[in-house]
């Protein structure tokens, strides 16, 4: 057991190291860190200002504002990442916000509007709902295989951790030193921060969503939801992550109360649980890593969010300052842990060309998700009282992570390792597509059986599928003469595919043939969005037609 932990710990930290040395990952965590600093500055510099013109009411006001504009606008600002390039997306995302930051700064500074300020603030922060899934979705291009991908995540929910602190502490010093809008100015300059290291980013080319065939503005919009409603992984995925989020929201005022009623600790009490959940994430991140190597990530997912949920059992059981710090250190951990595992996971098994729109659904989903748990727990400290209430939903989540448990499961076993995985990693063109990208075509593999003598397609026909063989033998035969004869792990239909052209060839079975067939829009979207893939397909095509 200490040899295996030992082993996993020196593999999580190779991991990490891969992350810090891969140019486009540390590119992008720079940008992010500098990014999640300056939000939090220009967070607590909004939060003050609005507090002190309009009291708790203005700030309430703001905040649900905010959390429903970007409910709503999510899913529609998200469908830029899947029809343009993703690095062009959060560069203009980065370079509006700075521009929008500027103008809140210059507002403050003459003591201009308070609505105008509020709504570019609420704008500067409704635009991140466009980087983000941006950002999500461009990851699994840039990292090697799933451990670097996995050391990714945690990498940047680290960070997001550090940002909790350095963000508020940042503003602070600031404002004992300087004015509001300097630190309005300074999250401005992160954003320019961000767009010079997203500039400098070298990805593969994509194909956008709009030189594609195009839907209609509400199918576009709507295709993340649709994604995740017709997967039962993903339903799964989403609906303990709502649950999860659901608590979230309650925590923004239970740990108000435990902090000034259940424990009178008074107002640094607040401080001083927030920080205990901070620390808990960053430790909940390197245990992420950690426990990876496992490949169980959909349970530790799983654990998580039971870590959001169980520990308010106990809390209402044992209302004790050690109960509360255990807690919020727990939550922290289980923070970290579903963050990084969900979208790893999602980044794993969500197709590519809608991915951006999967993530813009996710974050809708989880704003709506705080704001219910918002909602929620004040109604319950008024009925059954603060112990009540904790107990409801910490048994509740909790119960939710139990009857998943057999799914996620499931999920780790088959949907993230698919028993055909090898038959793709082992054919010259995908064999350089990214693992995940690996793993999606995995799963949309079709079993195909001809019988000895019989034709898997003729000359003249229309392409429509890619085949792999994983036993038995073909002959190919173009105007009747044999050009080619093929076994297990050569594969066939690419140039039909790529060239837009009729089969150029007939492939008939000499011994019963098992095959595999990837649809032509499943086997064009890996293929052309990579270039490598692209480039061997050509080679292949090339020495076809040269015979």
């Amino acid at each position: 057991m200490v040899s295996g932990l030992r082993e996993n710990l020196r593999e999580s930290a190779v991991a990490l190291r891969r992350v810090f040395r891969n140019p486009g990952l540390l590119r992008l965590n720079l940008a992010f860190a500098g990014s999640i600093i300056g939000d939090w500055a220009f967070a607590v510099v909004i939060s003050l200002y609005a507090y002190e013109k309009g009291g708790p009411t203005a700030l309430g006001v703001v905040g649900v504002v905010r959390y429903l504009t970007m409910a709503v606008l999510a899913p529609l600002l998200s469908t830029l990442a899947d029809r343009h390039p993703r690095k062009h997306v959060m560069l203009g995302a980065d370079l509006v916000r700075a521009a929008l930051a500027a103008v809140v700064a210059a507002l403050v500074a003459t003591d201009g509007p308070a609505l105008a300020v509020y709504a570019l603030a609420t704008a500067t922060v409704v635009l991140g709902t466009a980087f983000r899934p941006a950002q999500a979705a461009l990851l699994p291009s840039l990292a090697q295989d799933p451990a670097e991908l996995t050391a990714a995540n945690v990498a940047s929910s680290t960070i997001e951790s550090i940002g909790f602190f350095a963000g508020p502490a940042l503003a602070g010093l600031l404002l004992a030193l300087a004015n509001r809008q300097t630190v309005i100015l300074i999250n401005a300059a992160s954003f320019l921060w961000s767009a010079a290291l997203i500039a400098g980013l070298r990805v593969e080319d994509q194909v956008p969503q709009a030189e594609r065939e195009r839907q209609s503005f509400v199918a576009e919009t709507t295709a993340g939801f649709r994604t995740i409603s017709a997967d039962r992984d993903l339903r799964l995925l989403m609906g303990l992550f709502f649950a999860q989020t659901v608590v979230a929201g309650a925590s923004l005022v239970f740990q108000v109360s435990i902090a000034l009623h259940l424990l009178h600790l008074g107002q640094s009490g607040v401080g001083y649980l927030g920080a205990m959940t901070g620390i808990g994430g960053i430790v909940g991140g390197l245990m992420a890593l950690v426990l990876a190597a496992r490949k169980r990530i959909s349970i530790d997912f799983g654990v998580g969010v039971m870590l959001w949920a169980a520990p308010l059992v106990i809390l209402a059981v044992w209302p004790t300052l050690t109960a509360a710090i255990g807690a919020m250190v727990l939550i922290g951990v289980g923070n970290s842990l579903v963050d990084v595992n969900a979208f790893t996971i999602l980044q794993r098994i969500v197709p590519d060309d809608v991915m951006g729109r999967v993530f813009g659904a996710v974050e809708s989903t989880l704003v709506a998700g705080m704001a219910l748990g918002a909602l929620l727990m004040p109604l319950f400290i008024a009925t059954i009282g603060l112990r009540g209430g904790l107990a409801i939903i910490g048994v509740s989540v909790t119960g939710l992570v139990v009857a998943g448990i057999a799914g996620l499961s499931r999920i780790d076993s088959t949907t993230l390792a698919p028993a055909k995985l090898p038959v793709v990693r082992a054919n010259e063109i995908l064999a350089p597509l990214p693992e995940g990208v690996q793993e999606r075509l995995a799963r949309a593999l079709i079993p195909v059986h001809v019988p000895a003598g019989g034709v898997v397609c003729r000359e003249g026909d229309a392409g429509d599928r890619f085949y792999l063989i994983e036993q038995g033998t073909a002959e190919v035969t173009s105007e009747g003469v044999t050009v080619n004869e093929l076994g297990p792990g050569d594969a066939f239909g690419e140039i039909a595919l790529l060239r837009d052209v009729p089969r150029q060839a007939t492939v008939r079975a000499v011994t019963d043939l098992t095959l595999h067939a990837l649809e032509r829009d499943v086997f064009i979207g890996a293929v052309t969005g990579h270039g490598e893939a692209r480039r061997r397909a050509e080679n292949t095509i090339a020495r076809f037609l040269a015979v």
